[in-house]
């Protein structure tokens, strides 16, 4: 499944709830979020970024990396592509990303009693 593209964000469900859920609240802004994915077969850099602020990790699916949160802590984690579903465990979600229509459709899944799931859908640019 090729990923490569830039991306708009264009719609998303439940951003202030995951904010909420992350203690991230004051991160909110009403920018479209730009998603960049560059891909070289398994490797891939993935860069989100607004206005004065981007975040970005690299990986190659299958192999363990150090990844990045938003709030610039990093892990280690195992990125997996899995039926054209790139999916990774972030130490206060899990995340997943496909593509869909020509969108890029990313889900990011709280744990807990209380989760949350924040679905962001991004148009190519």
């Amino acid at each position: 499944m090729a990923f490569a593209g830039i991306y708009e964000s264009e719609n998303q469900e439940n951003y202030e709830e995951f904010l909420e859920a992350l203690g991230l609240l004051s991160a909110k802004t009403d920018h479209n979020v730009v998603t960049e994915v560059l891909q070289d077969g398994n490797d891939f850099t993935w860069t989100q970024s607004i206005p004065n602020w981007a975040w970005s990790n690299k990986f190659t699916i299958g192999q363990e990396c150090e990844l990045v949160t938003m709030k610039g802590d990093k892990f280690k984690a195992t990125v997996i592509l899995e039926g054209g579903k790139i999916s990774a465990q972030f130490p206060q979600y899990q995340f997943t990303a496909e593509i869909i229509d020509d969108k890029l459709v990313m889900n990011c899944i709280t744990s807990g009693e209380k989760g949350v799931t924040f679905k962001r859908i991004s148009k190519r640019m």
